[in-house]
C-alpha cells in the first residue's frame, strides 16, 4: 500500500536577513540525493560515515495526476521512498530511492552538468582515510595540501559503493582565507 504524495507545508517563520539575495535565507537546510538502493546507502552512511539514521517516508505515487511531475520533475509513474540521515552536528542527508522506466544508473560526473559532490569536515585526516581504506571504500588519490586562500586545508575524495563522490575536508588549525577575514577558523564552518 501507497502513501498519497505529502501536502505542503511551510517551515517555521524565520527571521528576514540583513543582506541582499533570496530573502530570508540563514544557511543551508539539508541535501538530498539518489541511490539505487536504500539499504546499501544506509549500511554505508550508517556504518561507514556514521550518520544517524532518522526516518523513512514512502513510498509516494500519483500515477492518476501531475503531483510527481508538477513538484519533483520526475514521470508522473514513479515511485519514491526517502530516508533521513543526519550527519555530525550539521548535515542531514534526503537520500531517495525511486522507481521510474527512464533512470540514468550512472551519477553524473563533477565535470558533468549536475556533477557535484558532499564535503564531510573531518578534525584528523590521517584517520578518516584509513578508515575508509578499512570499509574497502575508493579513496581518489592521497589528501592534496591545499595553497593560496585554501591554505591550511587538506581534501580528498572518495566514492560511495553507488558512484557518488563525496570529499573529507580538513582544517583544523583555520585556512588562510576565513583567518584574513577575520572569521576564524578551525570548526569546519564555513566550508
Amino acid at each position: 500500500m501507497t502513501e498519497s504524495v505529502p501536502a505542503a507545508t511551510s517551515g517555521p517563520e524565520e527571521p528576514v536577513a540583513s543582506h541582499s539575495g533570496l530573502p530570508g535565507l540563514t544557511g543551508l537546510d539539508h541535501v538530498g540525493f539518489t541511490v539505487p538502493d536504500l539499504d546499501e546507502a544506509r549500511a554505508f552512511l550508517v556504518d561507514v560515515l556514521g550518520c544517524e539514521y532518522l526516518y523513512e517516508l514512502g513510498p509516494f505515487q500519483d500515477p492518476a495526476g501531475t503531483w510527481m511531475t508538477d513538484h519533483l520533475a520526475v514521470p508522473a509513474t514513479a515511485v519514491m521512498r526517502n530516508q533521513w540521515y543526519r550527519c555530525g552536528d550539521r548535515a542531514v542527508f534526503e537520500v531517495f530511492h525511486y522507481e521510474t522506466p527512464d533512470q540514468v544508473p550512472q551519477p553524473p560526473r563533477n565535470s558533468d552538468i549536475g556533477g557535484h559532490h558532499v564535503a564531510l569536515y573531518v578534525h584528523d585526516m590521517a584517520a578518516a582515510v584509513a578508515h575508509l581504506h578499512r570499509h574497502d571504500v575508493e579513496v581518489l588519490g592521497a589528501p592534496t595540501v591545499s595553497t593560496g586562500p585554501h591554505l591550511g586545508q587538506r581534501w580528498v575524495y572518495f566514492r560511495a559503493p553507488w558512484g557518488m563522490q563525496f570529499e573529507l575536508v580538513s582544517y583544523p588549525s583555520g585556512k588562510a582565507w576565513f583567518l584574513d577575514r577575520g572569521a576564524g577558523g578551525g570548526t569546519g564552518a564555513g566550508h
